[in-house]
């Protein structure tokens, strides 16, 4: 039985051991949100949304948003969207909202195209999801109670050239 056993565990002399295969990603919920980094960008009569996502390491993704009118930036957010065993969370700070605190909304679904996050405790918005509608186009969309009724909001935003 030994023998059998060590004989299983043997690599064969020309195998390159696969790092690929090799072990399970440390991260997978943030590979599939890849799609994230990078310039996003609405431009609208209303005014402008910016969103930018830097990649910090394999854990951690770092993101600000920013709508600007007439040259002024009405509304400013940072976001850290990290990962911790197999646990996403979209950690959000306003400046001027929760004493500059963040508040975290959980992931709840995830696939290659799609993110959800949520913190029902949370009045507006309680539920965060993103969208990967093509390479080129994402849509964030927020939703909750807001003044006593289900309300939600759609951003759709191109990747900035």
């Amino acid at each position: 039985m030994a023998l059998l056993a060590l004989a299983s565990c043997k690599q064969k002399a020309n195998e390159i051991p696969s790092t690929e295969t090799a072990l399970p990603a440390a991260h997978p919920n943030m590979a599939k949100a890849r799609w994230f980094i990078g310039q996003w960008e609405n431009k609208s009569a209303e005014g402008d949304l910016v969103e930018n996502w830097t990649k910090v390491n394999d854990s951690l993704y770092m993101g600000e948003s920013y709508f600007i009118v007439k040259g002024d930036t009405v509304f400013a957010e940072r976001v850290a969207l990290l990962e911790i065993y197999g646990r996403m969370t979209y950690n959000v700070t306003v400046p001027s909202q929760n004493e500059g605190g963040a508040v975290a909304f959980v992931m709840t679904d995830i696939n290659d195209e799609r993110v959800i996050f949520e913190n029902p405790q949370h009045d507006y918005p309680s539920k965060i999801m993103y969208s990967n509608v093509a390479p080129d186009s994402l849509v964030a969309e927020i939703s909750g109670t807001k003044d006593g009724k289900h309300a939600s909001e759609i951003f759709r935003m191109k990747r900035k050239r």
